[in-house]
């Protein structure tokens, strides 16, 4: 299987602080990947750096086989990698239809790909019409993940998507990414470990801005000393 994504060694700093300190990983096409690591780790920072949003100074950054790093944000997005950040950044006074069709890269891209995101959202199209700050949690954050499919993206970075939700949510949630997959790549950060485990093919584990642990996710569930040790999860 080929990598969509390639992340060797990257060094980023955020201001006089040195975040990523040698963060590696691989991102095969058509999986879904999970980014994991207790909080402050250096998840959110591994996804901004790939995206250009805190520049890495050392390392690489291949995308599709070209190296990235260095380019401007909206450069590398264009190649085709959607974002869905951590706190959803819905446009809440906009409706849900403005808000897809302020995705668009072209002319017309919502409406080509319609028929795949309301299959995958089937309550978007309901709600077509109310303002993003009238949905729920859930309907924000399903919102912000077809906004990233409206461009024609090879890969998705995910931030954290249960964060704040009901378990009812989280098991939605989890099917809707599960479908999506078989639309694209993903790259996931995930703090709840059983919601990552039930989704990705392959983990990364980071500790400390570091990679330390890699390998198939059957693996990682039964090493509870692993899961322990870093993620402080049972």
């Amino acid at each position: 299987m080929n990598n969509i994504l390639e992340v060797d060694s990257i060094q980023t700093f955020i201001g006089q602080f040195h975040i990523l300190e040698g963060v590696s990983l691989e991102v095969p096409e058509s999986s879904i990947t999970a980014l994991l690591g207790r909080n402050g780790a250096g998840k959110t920072t591994t996804l901004k750096s790939i995206l250009g949003l805190t520049p890495p100074r050392e390392g690489r950054v291949v995308f599709a086989g070209k190296d990235v790093r260095g380019q401007r944000p909206y450069d590398i997005a264009a190649l085709g990698i959607g974002y869905v950040p951590e706190n959803r950044a819905i446009f809440r006074a906009l409706t849900v239809e403005e808000n897809l069709k302020i995705a668009e890269r072209k002319k017309g891209d919502l409406a080509r790909r319609a028929e795949m995101i309301f299959g995958l959202f089937p309550d978007l199209k309901r709600l077509i019409k109310l303002s993003g700050g009238q949905l729920s949690g859930g309907q924000q954050q399903m919102l912000a993940i077809a906004r990233a499919l409206v461009p024609d993206n090879r890969l998705i970075l995910i931030d954290e998507p249960s964060e704040g939700l009901a378990p009812i949510l989280i098991e939605q949630l989890m099917e809707s990414i599960r479908s999506l997959s078989a639309h694209t790549t993903i790259l996931l950060v995930e703090q709840n470990f059983r919601m990552a485990s039930q989704l990705a093919d392959r983990y990364y584990l980071i500790d400390d801005g570091r990679t330390v642990k890699q390998g198939a996710m059957k693996e990682l569930v039964n090493d509870r000393a692993t899961v322990h040790r870093y993620l402080g999860a049972a």
